[in-house]
């Protein structure tokens, strides 16, 4: 497959049981298990034919370099399932990327791209970073760039920026590897919510807690979580600023108060509470903390998240005998049912253009099904038989989303088709409730 062909052609409340949506506050309790190891990517199928690309060792990058960028690029592309990188023993030159470049050299080894770079430590400690991306078949230089005043702990980031702008380049689809998941792991006794790169590197821990941490989610900037935990046994929702750790109590009505979701313009948030005796749909003005009901109804009502664009909250509920997911106006309103297929669909996630749905779809097992909004038209896209808890990725081609492996709970990814999936392992311990964040403002 050429590179232009590749440009052209890609241009669950409830776990493991179905029955009543009490079930799904229950989903909300059901939290994970953990380690402060990082995240272990296994690629366990990729595109059939992925494209042939050479990823040259950096200048300077030798064994000492903080980071060794050109194998965070080669290791963010392989593992997307869309690339075959090149084994660095077939090298047969190493050329910069201010060399001349003999193209039949790399024609010969069958790859259609190719990667140079440079990192220069600077008397400061920061380095300057250019790199050069070629199209091979077509003797073209694609892209270039230089960038100064890099500070160490910065190089895998930038690394991972390379990588997107060399995917979107390729691919005509826009990176993920320089975004984060949030997730929720237990040790012991103790819950822990951890955000780490896209890659699994990097893994901090955010929160430390006695008592189950729940249901994260990203704020659209990406500045900050909301999730749900209690105090005591007191159920309660924060906001907690990602980089400071300063966190804020937002609600904490008596009963239920869970399944947090931010607004687009991040000043609201869509939840569930049961202050009324029954759980139902509210939003929450972040800044007033006044409350606006949405739903009315002696069925449960839980999970909402927001279309893109802010005009929707999907949500699920059991109105109809069993989960499924519905759409109500932000502003209150008429309900309409999105999911007729099957007699158990919940735990909606939107995708970022606003035309897909995916969530867990129960029949066979629970797997991760999504649904075209226009068409109407629903696919599976896993395996299952325990797949939950779905979250899109900033650029709606990948889901990641909770599985079983090894009679353990683990992180998995799937693409839009079906067709890239990966594990995310955490050694020996279990790990649920992911979040993808947003893009990060490097471009």
């Amino acid at each position: 497959m050429r590179i232009s062909d590749v440009s052209r052609s890609r241009s669950v409340p409830t776990r493991r049981r179905p029955g009543s949506l009490l079930v799904a506050w229950a989903a909300l309790l059901l939290v994970a298990a953990q380690a402060r190891a990082e995240l272990n990517i296994e690629i366990t199928q990729g595109q059939q034919r992925a494209l042939p690309i050479a990823i040259v060792p950096f200048s300077a990058d030798a064994p000492a370099a903080p980071v060794a960028l050109h194998q965070v690029i080669a290791d963010d592309l392989q593992r997307s399932g869309w690339f075959e990188v090149l084994d660095p023993a077939r090298l047969v030159s190493r050329p910069g990327p201010e060399d001349a470049i003999d193209f039949r050299e790399w024609r010969l080894l069958n790859q259609e791209a190719l990667v140079v770079g440079r990192r220069a430590p600077a008397a400061d400690g920061s380095h300057t970073v250019d790199y050069a991306l070629f199209d091979v078949t077509r003797d073209e230089r694609l892209l270039g760039q230089r960038y100064g005043g890099v500070a160490s702990g910065e190089l895998r980031r930038l690394g991972h920026h390379m990588a997107d702008q060399i995917f979107e380049r390729l691919t005509g689809i826009r990176g993920v590897f320089n975004t984060r998941i949030a997730y929720v792991i237990k040790s012991g006794e103790q819950y822990e919510l951890q955000v780490a790169d896209a890659d699994g590197h990097n893994a901090v821990t955010v929160l430390r807690a006695q008592e189950p941490v729940l249901s994260p989610t990203w704020s659209a900037d990406g500045e900050y979580l909301a999730y749900a935990t209690f105090d005591g046994r007191q159920a309660v929702i924060y906001r907690q600023h990602v980089a400071s750790g300063a966190r804020k109590r937002l609600v904490s009505q008596p009963g239920i108060n869970g399944a947090p979701a931010f607004s687009p313009d991040g000043g609201r948030l869509a939840l569930t509470l049961s202050r009324d005796g029954n759980p139902e749909i509210y939003v929450l003005d972040i800044g007033s903390g006044g409350l606006r009901r949405l739903t009315n109804h002696y069925a449960i009502d839980t999970e909402p998240t927001w279309s893109p664009d802010g005009r929707w909250i999907y949500f699920t509920s059991d109105r109809g005998g069993g989960p499924q997911i519905y759409r109500v106006a932000a502003q209150g309103g008429a309900l309409s049912r999105m999911t007729w297929e099957g007699g158990y669909n919940a735990r909606a996630s939107v995708s970022p253009d606003g035309k897909q749905l995916a969530f867990v779809h129960g029949g066979k097992g629970y797997r991760i099904a999504v649904l075209d909004l226009e068409t109407e038209q629903m696919r599976i896209v896993t395996d299952g038989p325990q797949n939950e808890s779905p979250s899109f990725a900033p650029n709606g081609r990948m889901i990641i989303y909770t599985t079983r492996s090894g009679g353990r709970d683990v992180l998995a990814t799937v693409s839009l088709d079906g067709d890239v999936r990966q594990r995310l392992v955490v050694s020996d311990r279990q790990v649920r409730e992911p979040s993808w964040s947003p893009f990060s403002n490097l471009r």
